[in-house]
């Protein structure tokens, strides 16, 4: 029945015209006049970007901190179980799916179910949303960047402008000088007083003007990614190399450097001591199944689009082991960077290392680590690197995010767009540039595979890779991902976290807003559908039936035969 097959025996054929019996798989060559699909330079452009995607700042400050608020290396059970049951299968099946497909998050659609493209366009809007907000992270680290070259850090002392009479630098060997719950130090004031400037502002209904010095460091760092993502992966690929691979070499001489400080051991005995009785509270094991999520991200279209550019037979398999390993080993190693210092910190103001390891986010980099980091030998040094460290973390999500969506968009449109990449790029990089200047002022896809079928999905992986996964990964995609997401979703709307910023509590309305602005991207998907069905030709029975004719089809761009 289809161009270009031949049966010597034809089964009999059931009601319909469809054959009876178990389905049959049918490989069609798909010629093209189009341009072949990019691809990568190099295997090692590939897996840099995947690591660089996976192993971000919340590697660097969220893991830590996790860890030891939910039993130290008890936690390392549920973080395990998590990876293994719903992090790595679900990062498999999204690389798996793109190197089939070779298609971004919208266009993939039409492959598995076309009623649900309004999900592409919900990620997409979605990676809009993290980019608004994740480039400032960077934008503050280029600003303490920018700080370091003074022959004074700027956070060490207290006669600046902008301390107040709290200030309080205080060392282990400032024996006339005492901390109380009133000091503050100088870390913290310059973050919050000179940086973030929140003191100008009383709260949300006054959010002040933008920072001038934050927005052109913003817009420097949006300058870098446009450069470093408008050609495609062909120049991304190459600037992976040192954006993915600088982190590693800072975190070995900040772990050695931490190693021999003093206290270093009071950390590490805090960040790993074990409270087995801490995994009978649910908490724990929401937030391991949060943090394996969000640090490896499958279902936010970037590995999606990442797969697309390899070659079609390409081993993604050993690719999800390699480079989710890499990431949770990364998270395992930033706990011992982070605590050797708050080990030391804690033993310069003899206090219990809880006290010093109260902050949390964003808080313990830029005023705990860096006032470690200031009162060190060589403190310049080390503080250029490390902030260096924490851009190149950032710059290597952001590429990804942004090509995620690039990729989707192009896609999609590729008759609009494919010939306008670069105009289309700065088109995207001044939007969120944008968008991100309102956080300047003083103040996912669920599983799929159902819908998709583990049997097509599995023999579509058997034509890439010459073998079929097995049962483990067949229940996990079928039965425990479903599952794993569920209780994500629910376990964040059951127990919403309190919005906070230090002392300053915001008030309820803006829990409203937040919810609002995720149901901004979630409105895409039922959209989509009432477009769809009205679009449609036919009726709605000859819709619904129209993703099967009892044969599936797997068409494959000639480029990969």
């Amino acid at each position: 029945p289809w161009p270009g097959h031949t049966s010597p025996s034809p089964p009999k054929e059931g009601a319909g015209g469809v054959p009876a019996g178990a389905l049959r798989t049918l490989v069609v060559q798909q010629t093209s006049l189009d341009q072949p699909r990019e691809t990568w330079s190099k295997k090692m452009d590939f897996l840099l970007s995947v690591i660089g995607y996976a192993v971000d700042l919340g590697n660097v400050w969220r893991f830590p901190y996790i860890c030891y608020q939910n039993g130290g290396g008890a936690f390392l059970l549920p973080y395990m179980l998590m990876a293994v049951f719903g992090g790595v299968p679900l990062f498999y099946m999204e690389l798996a799916l793109g190197q089939f497909h070779r298609s971004g998050c919208i266009s993939i659609w039409k492959h598995i179910c076309p009623i649900f493209k309004g999900i592409g366009f919900a990620i997409c809007i979605i990676a809009l949303y993290i980019a608004f907000y994740y480039n400032t992270i960077m934008a503050w680290a280029l600003y303490y960047l920018l700080a370091s070259f003074r022959p004074t850090l700027p956070w060490t002392t207290c006669s600046n402008p902008w301390n107040t009479v709290n200030c309080l630098r205080y060392l282990s060997t400032d024996s006339n000088i005492t901390w109380t719950n009133m000091s503050t130090s100088p870390a913290e004031e310059f973050y919050t007083r000179q940086v973030l400037q929140v003191h100008l502002s009383p709260g949300l209904h006054q959010l002040g003007s933008v920072s001038w010095q934050l927005a052109l460091c913003l817009l420097f760092i949006f300058t870098i990614v446009y450069f470093s993502i408008w050609k495609g992966v062909k120049t991304s690929g190459k600037v992976v190399w040192v954006t993915a691979t600088f982190p590693y070499l800072v975190l070995l001489v900040l772990l050695v450097r931490g190693a021999t400080l003093p206290g270093a051991w009071r950390g590490v005995v805090f960040y790993l001591k074990p409270d087995w009785g801490k995994l009978l509270s649910t908490t724990v094991w929401i937030d391991a199944a949060a943090q394996i999520f969000f640090s490896l991200g499958p279902g936010f279209g970037v590995l999606l689009a990442f797969a697309s550019y390899n070659p079609f037979h390409n081993n993604c398999y050993k690719d999800a082991l390699l480079t989710s390993s890499v990431n949770c080993l990364t998270s395992f190693l930033s706990g011992f960077v982070i605590f050797t210092v708050l080990g030391y910190m804690a033993e310069m103001r003899k206090i219990g290392v809880e006290t010093v390891a109260k902050d949390a986010g964003p808080s313990l980099l830029f005023i705990i680590y860096a006032e470690a980091i200031a009162n060190m030998p060589a403190a310049t040094f080390f503080a250029i690197i490390f902030f260096l460290m924490i851009i190149m973390l950032g710059l290597d999500s952001t590429f990804a995010g942004l090509e995620g969506v690039i990729t989707a968009m192009l896609d999609e449109f590729p008759q609009l767009l494919s010939r306008r990449r670069e105009w289309f790029v700065l088109g995207l990089v001044c939007v969120c540039y944008l968008g991100a200047l309102s956080t300047l002022t003083y103040v996912s896809l669920l599983s799929t595979l159902p819908s998709l079928g583990t049997s097509r999905f599995c023999a579509d992986v058997h034509m890439m890779l010459g073998f079929s996964p097995g049962l483990f990964w067949r229940v996990c995609w079928v039965a425990i991902c479903p599952i794993f997401l569920l209780f994500i979703i629910v376990s964040f709307l059951a127990f919403p976290p309190e919005v906070k910023l230090f002392d300053y509590v915001y008030p309820p309305w803006t829990t409203v807003l937040g919810y609002c602005i995720g149901v901004s991207s979630f409105i895409c998907v039922p959209a989509y559908m009432v477009y769809h069905l009205l679009t449609a030709k036919g009726t709605f029975k000859q819709v619904r039936a129209s993703r099967g004719l009892g044969e599936e089809i797997s068409v494959i761009p000639q480029d990969n035969l």
